[in-house]
């Protein structure tokens, strides 16, 4: 099994069950899949901004974020947001899903320096087509180039 210590505590959860429990990973998939919530009018609305596109996606997906001030100085806090545009990108779905309920509210530093390469194979298994893998580690990795925009200059 992987090493997830260097994840954020609800996303390394989430890894280790996946990892530890891979004959259940398409129901996990398909309940996080259900649980995602589209990206709200108050934050963008169609058609969404070529800027916030995730690259390489085959499920048109795009990555928002907020930044929350907790009062306390220093990085923001982040909340992410997701679209997701293909009606069968229940993949994208998912892994939107999961990464706004495991890392959205926490700091910009820790979001900046959270390693991504192991979240798509564990989540989605290693036999996962080439374009599929792609679209997904994007979206992961669009997540950490804005947290590394709010992160402090040496965190990140």
């Amino acid at each position: 099994m992987a090493d997830f210590s260097r994840y954020p505590e609800k996303l390394r959860e989430v890894l280790e069950i996946f990892a530890e429990n891979p004959g259940e990973r398409n129901q996990m998939l398909i309940e996080y899949s259900d649980q995602f919530q589209g990206v709200p009018e108050h934050i963008a609305a169609r058609p969404y901004p070529q800027a916030n596109q995730v690259p390489h996606c085959e499920s048109d997906s795009y990555v928002f974020v907020e930044p929350m001030d907790d009062g306390v100085g220093g990085p923001p806090r982040l909340k992410f947001y997701f679209a997701v545009e293909n009606p069968f990108g229940v993949s994208a779905r998912a892994l939107s899903a999961i990464l706004d309920s495991t890392i959205s509210g926490l700091p910009a530093d820790e979001i900046a320096n959270m390693p991504i390469e192991d979240i798509v194979p564990t989540l989605f298994g290693k036999n996962i087509s080439m374009g599929k893998g792609q679209g997904l580690l994007s979206i992961a990795a669009v997540v950490k180039r804005l947290a590394q925009r709010y992160a402090t200059p040496h965190a990140a």
